[in-house]
């Protein structure tokens, strides 16, 4: 008896003219908002000068975004993603060397995303924007960022191992934090996740000082303590 053929996906329709160009604007729209945040910071973001740009009134992009919180939205989740791919790519890349280079790859990707473009880091990482309240979608797109720090240091703790001990407190709340995966919940050890948290709260704090021009006076090259900081959490071999 013959075996029925399996179902066939349907061709990816193409975007209509349309849709094409409500992308396109949305895109656009994007870009200038972005332009406006690199020149002036969050007071410089403004909704009826990009319309302007776009050539068109004010009430008419509100056909685009529903107002400054959803565009705000747009760019978040585009930030979270483009850094989210990047460090994963970075610690793909580096896994023939070692556990070690991958956390080296890491923290030194990450320091040079948030130099080559400070506004989308200081979007995702710096002060908010007064009134906006984070939907789920920026919500899940951050927790997924954050992903490729614990890939990498799950990786480093199962080479060196760990001595069993009860977690303790902070430990139990990360096995089941939202930011872990819940099919990952209760299967990575609470101490783990501890470093990976920390891990992630030292790069940030060190680069956040970077881009916010903290070290501009103070006579020395970051990336050198950048380094510096990669030897720590690496430890010894």
């Amino acid at each position: 008896m013959t075996e029925p053929s399996p179902p066939q996906s349907s061709p990816r329709q193409p975007q209509s003219r349309r849709d094409r160009y409500r992308t396109e604007t949305r895109d656009e729209a994007k870009r200038i908002a972005l332009d406006q945040l690199a020149t002036g910071g969050q007071a410089a973001l403004s909704l009826n000068a990009i319309a302007r740009e776009l050539g068109m009134t004010g009430p008419a992009l509100y056909r685009y975004f529903a107002g400054r919180d959803e565009l705000l939205t747009a760019l978040i989740v585009d930030a979270y993603d483009d850094l989210g791919t990047t460090l994963t790519r970075a610690v793909a890349d580096a896994a023939p060397d070692g556990p070690d280079e991958q956390i080296r790859a890491l923290g030194r990707t990450m320091r040079a995303w948030a130099l080559a473009q400070p506004h989308r880091y200081l979007l995702l990482f710096g002060t908010p924007f007064s009134g906006y309240h984070a939907p789920d979608a920026a919500l899940e797109a951050a927790q997924a960022s954050i992903g490729s720090v614990m890939e990498a240091m799950v990786d480093i703790e199962s080479r060196r191992g760990r001595p069993v001990a009860p977690p303790s407190l902070f430990e139990q709340q990360l096995e089941r934090a939202p930011w872990i995966p819940e099919e990952l919940h209760g299967a990575i050890p609470g101490a783990v996740l501890a470093d990976v948290l920390l891990t992630w709260t030292r790069l940030h704090g060190l680069i956040g000082l970077e881009v916010n021009g903290q070290f501009a006076t103070m006579g020395f090259d970051p990336a050198l303590l950048l380094e510096r900081e990669l030897d720590d959490i690496v430890g010894p071999g």
